[in-house]
């Protein structure tokens, strides 16, 4: 069936549009129009649209100086910093093509990377020179290692402020259209080499508009940063700060401490924030336990479902902020729908309607439109769909069959258009003949007072095929739990063929930076036969 968009009233003021509508002439108009606003504010340093925009353009300048052409790729491995938002917008200025880079691949995953995008310039700091250092040594094709916060006795590397520290009246500037590749954001990987997926200055403009058109902004909002800048939640956390003109407080990489995070929402004056739902449990539980005077008037959330008690939290601590969840995936820039304000508890478990931007069918394997309210894979098209995959035209045609973009996500919608996620397409476990959706018996699980986390795994079985295998985070004062006690939860919400056939309790489930459970590191832990259980 195809998939109505929600329809939308918010229009966009006409001064948010240019003839090139890519960030860096954003971020050129702000520094024009209003140069002593703070853009970026990353801990205790403050820099303005003025200052963001000369160092972004000396950085480009740098660049060029050591030979760095339109469509090169350069490696960035960095933590969440200001620097990374220079620097993206720098080499963005010369047509140049960031690769942003997980810090917490081994040497020999950010290896496959730059094999892959071909980047011989390596953006780095202090703190991650053994990582990149061991890169350069394993790839032998980075020719400049730039760092930021070089110690003094730093070799082989250009030291970022020095070459910021240069005259930069020698840049030249380019025309970069908006079909131009912004990123290439790598997927996590999940079921595979990754693959480059080349975001263009279009697709990210498209994004920015969808988060802008779906909240209630207002001027002097301040934006938090909490996602990992080299993820695409990350990406899709500034690109409205661009265009919007508003400032964005990043929140640095680590250990995630609640009270942290409320002590920053609170001193910053912090109007939106999106976060997991992993974090938004502990953060509710800390506001709960100590409450703080907050400015809170957007806050979503994404990358993993969220339990029903937590939302509720969420709507219960925080009543004037509109709460709202984005769904999609790195292809897609990423947001294909969201779910807002009331409805965010209406129809829990659901991830919303389409964004206008985005034009979408749920089709069966024949691409025929499955009937409403059956399960199909959810194919796209939109202005936010990227160019395809780098140096992949293999996995590009496949991605694209039939002239649409193949999410690999099965969806079913109810009648009122609202979309739900039954599992990823290649996720599915097949028992005894069986379909068996790994996030429906998720969320069977995540209702039971017991479990604050869940995983559904498949194991092969010489009876039935595979049977799906239970792996849970217990809640806050559960001690243990077994199938047994979960008999009759289960019998309530599933057909007994969907029933866990085994139990692992352990302390945390294995995330990537977006938050997604990874499931491959789950099948190789406990996929056989072998394995302790809890019963």
């Amino acid at each position: 069936m195809t998939v109505a968009a929600e329809s939308t009233s918010k229009l966009l003021d006409e001064p948010l549009r240019s003839s090139r509508n890519t960030w860096n002439n954003q971020v050129r108009r702000h520094a024009h129009m209003t140069p002593d606003h703070v853009a970026v504010k990353y801990l205790d340093t403050a820099t303005t649209w003025r200052e963001l925009n000369d160092r972004s353009r000396r950085f480009a300048a740098a660049l060029q100086r050591h030979g760095v052409q339109f469509g090169d790729r350069i490696l960035m491995a960095l933590l969440n910093r200001t620097e990374y938002v220079e620097a993206v917008l720098g080499a963005n200025l010369i047509g140049a093509i960031p690769v942003p880079v997980n810090i917490r691949m081994s040497p020999a995953e950010v290896g496959f990377l730059v094999q892959n995008s071909g980047a011989t310039v390596l953006l780095t700091e202090n703190l991650l020179v053994p990582l990149a250092d061991a890169v350069r040594v394993s790839t032998g094709t980075i020719d400049t290692t730039i760092v930021v916060d070089a110690a003094a006795d730093s070799v082989d590397h250009l030291d970022y402020e020095e070459l910021l520290a240069q005259d930069p009246t020698d840049l030249v500037e380019l025309d970069v259209p908006e079909d131009t590749v912004a990123l290439i954001m790598y997927t996590s990987g999940t079921t595979g080499k990754p693959k480059g997926a080349m975001l263009t200055h279009a697709n990210l403009q498209s994004q920015a508009m969808t988060t802008i058109n779906a909240s209630d902004g207002q001027p002097g909002d301040i934006a938090s940063v909490v996602p990992p800048i080299f993820h695409i939640a990350g990406i899709a956390a500034f690109a409205p700060v661009f265009y919007r003109g508003i400032q964005a407080v990043i929140h640095p990489l680590g250990a995630f401490d609640p009270n942290e995070m409320l002590d920053t929402l609170e001193r910053e004056g912090i109007t939106s924030v999106f976060m997991v739902p992993a974090q938004w449990q502990a953060v509710c539980a800390a506001q709960r336990a100590k409450p703080r005077n907050l400015k809170l008037r957007a806050i979503s959330w994404g990358a993993a479902p969220a339990p029903d008690t937590v939302l509720r939290e969420m709507n219960e601590l925080f009543p004037e902020a509109l709460n709202m969840t984005a769904f999609g995936q790195t292809e897609m820039s990423p947001v294909t729908t969201l779910l807002e304000g009331q409805d965010a508890i209406r129809k829990i478990g659901s991830v919303g309607k389409v964004v206008p931007a985005v034009t979408a069918r749920i089709v069966d394997p024949l691409m025929e439109d499955v009937k409403q309210g059956e399960v199909g894979e959810i194919v796209y098209r939109g202005p936010n769909l990227m160019k395809g995959y780098w140096q992949n035209p293999e996995a590009t045609a496949e991605a694209f069959r039939g002239g649409w973009f193949h999410s690999g996500d099965l969806v079913r919608q109810d009648d009122e258009g609202f979309l739900y996620v039954v599992d990823r397409a290649k996720d599915m476990i097949i028992s005894g003949g069986e379909n068996i959706y790994c996030a429906e018996v998720e969320n069977a699980l995540y209702s039971h007072p017991a479990i604050a986390e869940a995983a559904i795994i498949g194991r092969a079985d010489a009876k039935w095929g595979e049977v799906p295998i239970a792996v849970v985070v217990l809640a806050a004062g559960t001690e243990s739990l077994t199938l047994d006690e979960l008999g009759p939860h289960l019998a309530e919400n599933l057909a007994r063929f969907k029933h866990p056939k085994d139990l692992i309790v352990v302390d945390e489930l294995p995330r990537n930076p977006g938050g997604k459970v990874v499931k491959p590191k789950l099948r190789a832990a406990y996929g056989s036969k072998d394995e302790g259980l809890v019963h």
